[in-house]
């Protein structure tokens, strides 16, 4: 049997479909009726596969003619056709689309588009086989041309080429083997890559009605951090490593690079690492359990380029471009916003709506600034008869008089000009670790008629990104006393209508004051500290943190905060944070008793914990395609949610739900008694498990 000819494959495995030929000998389908051989490989179809598109073709020697040998026909479903000089059902010249009376094999399922999917034929002289990701999805009978032994050597003239250029496609890891039943096999191993976006991750995004991002960027004083996270698998949806990923800010409407215009001494894309501002093009980040985290900036604006949106690409480095090795984000316009604040003049109140006050609260300043005049501090006062409200998650305007208390002093803030540096989103600094977190705000020690929280900064939070409350959080929490965090804290709650909201400003100074305590311990003042060193004082913190004494984190369970933190084998104070954000939340939670019972009961595991939403899908599997019953369920932390996103440390169920496919629930544990014994009582408060009966069925150990 021929081997695939090696000049039309990569050195990664990857080929485009136009180039692959492979030579077949049917002659060992005809050893006795008992021989045959099988061709396997994994197919990627771009989304301009249409039927009638043939994906190889069937070429015999001193033969011009082309005939399918796979296709696609109605519905997209795959069509297997039997070998020319082989079988007599075989296609003709004039067989075309729909092939209505050539005989053929058809899957019962219609094939994916741009999603990486097996393919496994089986040919003898008598019978052929068609497999889709290892399973048998079609068989028939066929006819063969000869009756007894003839001679082979015009049997042994048979390729098959891919497409002539209709369409587009890609094929890894082509087989050709004289053995059957081995497909199976051939399916499990070795599997293809594929790149993509997970959206649940992003932050500091506004995404429009026209589904268009909106992305505030230009010059340094006014461009924000954004947040993407890029997830790079195998066709089985297990991280892939060792990879590199790269970002680029491309237009949207031909894919070309957006270039660096003579008036701009900035890239057009930013990218921040260990707290400054590289060229993002210039600075992959390593694919760490299948997943990199990118901090982006946009300097070039939309109305600086005809108006034109863009996108950002990212693709894998070292490995040939693939249309599945990059992966797109959805359209942006970049914009610019006016962050330019006229500070009142010392003493002077606004009796009605000001267009500074207007501008502080559309632009997203939302803080009240003060400034030194003649060496001396002086405050703004605002009276601020309007200001925005939460109220079902509409956003309404209502009189000042009828929210705020009728105080006779005008509510005030005094802020310093260093903490103004650590609220001011239009700060030039780069990153949020930048900062100096012992910046303070005054207030509320000398003064009864002076509250640290204005109105504005209220607001501001509540409709402000998780990004940008961190750095609000950093910059405030560990100065100011517990009662005005505990103020803020309400405030928020009450016109966010959410109470998670609370619990991560009140938890606020306590995190971030034992997260620099366990970093200062780790990394002994340098700027880096090895991952292995690192991690025993790390557990040791969370078990403190959650009093849990019978469970602890095992191996599995520190490389997803390995992943998480994305580093390597040594890790720096950007990727600790990125990993304290995530486990104080959830060594909270479980230090609460009802919770701690779930977590501490391992017979049965009620709470898997550090797992990643690809592995609670797997779980629910019985095979890649297949679902366990309606019902099934595991209980699990959001990988993705970190501190002071409002969901972090909440629990989530991810379930299969009656319609045969995965969904996933936040549980609301603040008035239940989630413990093993009635956490059935609990499920059933949400009403799409509490129409399944079966929440009771917990599958066994995912990992251990």
């Amino acid at each position: 049997m021929a081997a695939p000819e090696s000049e039309c494959g990569g050195t990664d495995g990857y080929r485009d479909l136009r180039g692959v030929r492979v030579e077949l000998d049917p002659g060992t389908a005809r050893v006795g009726g008992g021989g045959g051989f099988a061709v396997s490989f994994w197919l990627y179809l771009s989304s301009s596969a249409r039927p009638s598109s043939v994906i190889l073709r069937q070429i015999a020697a001193g033969d011009d003619n082309k005939l399918p040998f796979l296709a696609l026909g109605e519905g997209n479903k795959l069509l297997l056709f039997p070998l020319m000089r082989l079988h007599r059902e075989a296609p003709g010249p004039a067989s075309s689309y729909p092939w209505t009376h050539t005989t053929k094999l058809s899957s019962t399922s219609q094939c994916p588009l741009e999603k990486w999917f097996h393919i496994g034929c089986e040919v003898t002289e008598n019978v052929m086989r068609l497999h889709l990701d290892g399973s048998l999805t079609a068989e028939a009978s066929v006819c063969s041309l000869f009756d007894g032994p003839e001679s082979q050597d015009d049997a042994n003239q048979i390729s098959l080429v891919g497409s002539d250029g209709k369409l587009e496609g890609y094929i890894y890891n082509i087989e050709v083997s004289s053995v059957l039943g081995n497909i199976k096999e051939q399916y499990t191993k070795n599997p293809p890559f594929k790149l993509s976006i997970d959206y649940s991750c992003s932050d500091g995004i506004e995404e429009g009605g026209d589904g268009i991002w909106n992305i505030v960027g230009g010059k340094a004083s006014c461009r924000r951090n954004f947040i993407l996270e890029v997830v790079l698998t195998n066709a089985f949806g297990a991280p892939v490593k060792d990879k590199e990923v790269v970002a680029s800010l491309v237009y949207a409407d031909d894919g070309t690079v957006v270039a660096k215009s003579r008036d701009d001494s900035e890239p057009p894309l930013l990218i921040t690492c260990d707290g400054l501002e590289y060229a993002a093009i210039t600075r992959p980040l390593p694919i760490i359990r299948g997943r990199a985290l990118f901090k982006l900036k946009i300097s070039q604006l939309s109305s600086k380029c005809d108006n034109k949106l863009f996108r950002i690409q990212f693709s894998t480095l070292h490995m040939q471009r693939y249309p599945f090795l990059e992966a797109y984000s959805k359209p942006i316009r970049c914009i610019s916003r006016s962050r330019t604040v006229h500070p009142l003049g010392p003493g002077k109140r606004a009796s009605s709506a000001t267009v500074d006050e207007t501008d502080l609260l559309n632009n997203g300043q939302g803080f009240v600034s003060a400034d030194k005049v003649n060496g001396r501090e002086h405050s703004m006062c605002l009276d601020a008869p309007m200001f925005p409200k939460i109220e079902g998650g509409m956003v309404k305007v209502v009189e000042a008089h009828k929210m705020v208390s009728q105080n006779k002093n005008a509510r005030k803030v005094v802020v310093s000009k260093e903490a103004q540096n650590v609220m001011r989103t239009d700060s030039s600094t780069s990153n949020y670790d930048s900062f100096d977190s012992g910046s303070s705000w005054s207030g509320s020690d000398g003064d009864d008629g002076i509250e640290t929280f204005s109105d504005a900064v209220v607001f501001r939070y509540c409709l402000d990104s998780t990004y940008d409350r961190l750095k609000f959080l950093r910059g405030a929490a560990p100065t100011v006393n517990k009662d005005d965090l505990v103020k803020l804290a309400d405030q928020v709650s009450l016109y966010s209508g959410c109470s998670h909201h609370r619990n991560q400003i009140l938890m606020s100074k306590r995190l971030l004051r034992e997260g620099a305590d366990t970093w200062n311990m780790i990394s002994k003042n340098n700027e880096r500290a090895l991952w292995s060193s690192a991690i025993p004082e790390i557990i040791t913190k969370f078990t403190n943190i959650a009093h849990s004494v019978s469970r602890g984190l095992s191996e599995q369970d520190v490389e997803v905060l390995r992943g998480i933190a994305g580093c390597g084998e040594d890790i720096g104070r950007d990727e600790f944070d990125r990993l304290w954000y995530w486990l104080y939340p959830v060594a909270v939670s479980l230090s609460r008793e009802n919770i701690k019972k779930l977590w501490d009961c391992t017979t049965p595991r009620w709470i898997e914990g550090l797992i990643t939403i690809e592995e609670a899908e797997n779980a629910l599997r019985s095979s890649r395609e297949l679902l366990k019953e309606p019902g099934t369920f595991v209980l699990r932390f959001p990988t993705t949610r970190s501190w002071p996103h409002p969901d972090a440390g909440c629990l989530v169920v991810t379930y299969i739900g009656s319609d045969n496919s995965i969904h996933h629930r936040l549980l609301s544990l603040d008035s239940s008694d989630a413990s093993a014994e009635n956490l059935q009582d609990l499920l059933l408060q949400e009403p799409e498990l509490s129409q399944l009966g079966r929440v009771d069925r917990l599958p066994t150990a995912i990992r251990r």
